[in-house]
């Protein structure tokens, strides 16, 4: 079984354990080598699936020849159930002798000891900054009011407290993501893989 990663410091595998999280992103890459050749780069072509035209990404090489069988494929599978990682101290694990670094990093925990699962219910492909306002919800921003009763878009921080609050869904969550995946990645606007989820157990 496959785990999966999310951000504890902005509360996102909390949101993911809450219900309120069911959507993540993961930026598109390619290898640097297919079949003994480099890869220049990848571009992105629309195909039927399932009676419906969606976007694929394909690499090509240094002529910008596509690959045959060069499509990248998601990491996760619509249907696909997946472990959500948390460090051992969190669930009570003693980690001997599995892996001692997985008590406080969770990027080391064994997938068949974690609790938690969900199961991909969609994956698509698009530009980060497609996103709507609508899916920044899904994606672990969260809308509460302030004491005046103004509407805000708000990004959560450790320890039930706030990182940023804007007047706009977008803009909390190009925060967010570039907290996340480094400045600028909101700006760059890349192709990435959007997770659709839901939480099993």
């Amino acid at each position: 079984m496959k785990k999966i990663n999310f951000s504890d410091r902005y509360r996102l595998t909390q949101a993911v354990l809450e219900g309120r999280k069911t959507m993540t992103r993961r930026i598109i890459t390619c290898p640097r080598e297919f079949k003994g050749k480099w890869v220049a780069g990848f571009y992105v072509y629309k195909r039927m699936s399932d009676n419906a035209i969606i976007n694929w990404p394909c690499m090509y090489d240094d002529n910008e020849s596509a690959f045959d069988e060069g499509e990248i494929l998601p990491k996760y599978k619509i249907g696909e159930v997946v472990a959500i990682a948390q460090r051992y101290s969190e669930i009570g694990i003693d980690p001997f002798p599995f892996c001692e670094a997985g008590w406080n990093n969770k990027m080391f925990v064994r997938s068949d000891l974690m609790p938690h699962h969900i199961r991909i219910t969609d994956v698509r492909v698009e530009r980060l900054q497609d996103i709507s306002d609508e899916d920044c919800l899904k994606e672990g921003v969260v809308q509460k009011c302030d004491a005046d009763g103004t509407p805000r878009y708000r990004v959560p921080w450790e320890k039930h407290t706030w990182a940023y609050a804007t007047d706009s869904a977008k803009d909390a969550y190009h925060f967010l993501i570039d907290k996340v995946y480094g400045k600028a990645t909101w700006e760059s606007n890349p192709y990435v893989f959007v997770y659709e989820f839901e939480l099993v157990d």
